[in-house]
């Protein structure tokens, strides 16, 4: 994107959006492109600044060197538009200004005379104008000026080495370390790889999770996206072998060794199911298995009906965010309910549902950055086919009930967690009290029998589970048809997640 930049100064185009948040990085950039060594032919050009607390003063001067009058934005493109030498003339947060109709009248009649000349204004602004006065349409270049790449952290992550035992890093933890930081100003990185260095007295893989937390306060202050702590384990999963071994093939996925290999970067998955089997802990767990961030999608902030457009603008702010850090895993959970208007929508909300759905369609489409998309929907039929056609995601899972095996699994993963002592407890039996649970109705029956046998003063025991889970009516009778449905649209357009399942299938085809 800087030699866009570059070029779009050299061909003399009179007035560019850059939208950028690092101005030290930006101004660097711009001052070099200004004394292009290369062609002789070209005036050397100097470059000013214009802040509206100190007015215009010339790059590298101290800021009290200022030119008089130029505080307010007219007055500094008047100044501007009076200038007889080649200039490149950089114009920092003005976009609270450029609505103003003196401010766009000036604009204009600056981009006038500048034709012929070796002048370019530069709109320097960490967010685009909420809009572009149509006047100034079909004269403003807009361009995105992107965070720093590997090559540039990677020179960062050097500069921090120097120093310390050892300076040399091994090739994978290397990697580790600058990817960890992707997404992060130059300014950001820089502070990160510090505390991480002053928190530990040297940087080793172990420190990626310091470098990690800077990515969670930059989710925190996006608003749209969440960031998502993960502490258990996919040994915390019960059953679904056949999803588990899917998703440990691909743990390396993101590596410049799969790059190497010859292997695309993976899209996604959709995980259907019944509700309460572990969709979502599946997801949660995948992004510990990867050692990647979760970024969970709330598509309810996404919706904004205070102003025209405003949610179209979210949803590109969140994934533009999502992007930046990439890695990293979005999540998207219950993705029937957060798109089932998509198709439809111009009645119920002027279409801002089946444009949202539209976008988030292409952008799954189009992106070519390491941001891998798992989705959860329990209703199958609510979610527009164009989700579930081949190509949109890389595999598509079904999650049904445990069977007997997988329920004693889930008994003896949740009783661990709130006992040392299971052996005491008849796991085959319960799993056979309760057929037909899920693996969030397994844990509650847990639950209620810890509640009654605390109530009572004593410790829980095998027979209060089963009066429990006795009492409780599981969602595959209360939900039956709900269930069948599902099974029956799974069986023949979804991969099974249990590997009993997979096999039985296998050896049917």
């Amino acid at each position: 994107m800087r030699e866009e930049l570059s070029i779009l100064i050299q061909a003399q185009y009179p007035l560019i959006y850059l939208l950028t948040s690092e101005e030290e990085r930006a101004e660097q950039a711009i001052a070099e492109i200004a004394h292009l060594s290369d062609q002789p032919h070209r005036h050397h050009r100097k470059v000013y600044i214009w802040t509206v607390t100190h007015g215009v003063v010339e790059y590298g001067q101290p800021r009290n060197v200022s030119h008089h009058n130029t505080v307010s934005p007219e007055a500094a493109i008047q100044w501007v538009v009076h200038q007889r030498e080649p200039g490149i003339y950089v114009f920092k947060d003005i976009h609270p200004f450029i609505d103003s109709p003196p401010v766009t009248r000036s604009l204009r009649d600056a981009v006038a005379s500048f034709k012929g000349t070796q002048k370019t204004l530069i709109l320097m602004s960490p967010e685009a104008a909420q809009r572009i006065p149509v006047e100034l349409e079909k004269e403003i270049a807009v361009v995105d000026y992107p965070l720093p790449s590997i090559t540039d952290l990677d020179g960062i992550l050097e500069s921090q080495l120097d120093g310390t035992k050892p300076k040399k890093l091994q090739a994978e933890t290397r990697e580790k370390l600058v990817k960890a930081a992707l997404g992060l100003t130059l300014d950001e990185a820089q502070k990160v790889y510090r505390k991480a260095k002053v928190t530990a007295g040297r940087l080793t893989e172990a420190e990626v999770e310091i470098v990690l937390s800077e990515k969670k306060q930059l989710i925190r202050r996006n608003g749209i996206l969440e960031y998502i702590e993960v502490d258990e384990t996919i040994d915390s999963v019960g059953g679904l072998e056949e999803m588990k071994v899917w998703l440990q093939q691909r743990s390396n996925a993101f590596s410049e060794k799969a790059r190497d290999y010859g292997l695309p970067q993976p899209k996604g998955m959709l995980i259907l199911g019944v509700p309460g089997c572990g969709k979502s802990l599946i997801a949660k767990t995948t992004s510990r298995l990867w050692g990647l961030p979760l970024l969970r999608l709330d598509m309810g902030r996404v919706y904004d009906g205070s102003m025209v457009g405003r949610s179209e603008a979210n949803l590109r702010n969140a994934l533009k965010t999502a992007e930046s850090i990439s890695p990293a895993i979005l999540f998207i959970d219950e993705m029937d309910k957060a798109f089932a208007g998509g198709a439809g929508s111009a009645d119920s909300d002027g279409g801002t549902s089946s444009r949202i759905f539209g976008s988030f369609l292409t952008w799954m489409q189009e992106k070519n950055s390491p941001v891998f998309v798992l989705a959860t929907a329990n209703r199958v039929e609510k979610l527009p086919g164009e989700f579930l056609r081949k190509g949109r995601f890389d595999e598509i899972f079904f999650v049904d009930l445990p069977n007997a095996e997988e329920r004693q699994d889930i008994f003896r993963i949740h009783l661990s967690k709130r006992r040392r002592d299971i052996d005491r407890f008849d796991l085959e039996q319960l799993a056979q009290v309760c057929d037909g649970f899920s693996g969030a109705e397994i844990e509650q029956a847990i639950v209620a029998a810890m509640y009654e046998a605390f109530a009572q003063g004593r410790e829980f025991t095998q027979l209060d589970i089963i009066a429990t889970s006795r009492a409780t009516q599981p969602l595959s009778k209360t939900m039956q048809e709900q269930v069948t449905a599902l099974r029956d649209w799974a069986r023949q357009r979804a991969r099974p997640a249990a590997a009993s399942v997979a096999e039985y299938q296998r050896l049917e085809f």
